[in-house]
């Protein structure tokens, strides 16, 4: 791919535009099929591509409000929202049946 300021960086945008549907997808089917587990530690895992993207962003002398408040902020929502799942109880408790006069 050109690097910046040469070329318009369409193919960049193009690879992680690909990338971003396809983790979208991993975390859908691991949530439809109900396998909440590995969707707790999928989403951890997955914190890691918007923090690199934050990372870039600032690498590059972006936006450091843009970088911290859309990327940092994804990653922090899928980290405590992967940790939440991951913390879940499988425990039933059932309702106390009412005394029967």
């Amino acid at each position: 791919m050109p690097t910046w300021p040469s070329g318009d960086g369409g193919g960049f945008l193009v690879v992680k535009g690909i990338r971003d549907v396809i983790l979208a997808l991993v975390l859908a089917v691991l949530l439809l099929t109900g396998h909440r587990r590995a969707l707790g530690w999928v989403l951890l895992v997955e914190a890691l591509a918007a923090f690199g993207d934050m990372a870039t962003v600032l690498a590059h002398h972006g936006s450091a409000p843009t970088a911290f408040g859309v990327h940092g902020l994804t990653a922090a929502l899928m980290v405590v929202t992967g940790l939440l799942i991951l913390r879940e109880t499988r425990a039933v408790t059932t309702a106390p049946v009412p005394a029967t006069r």
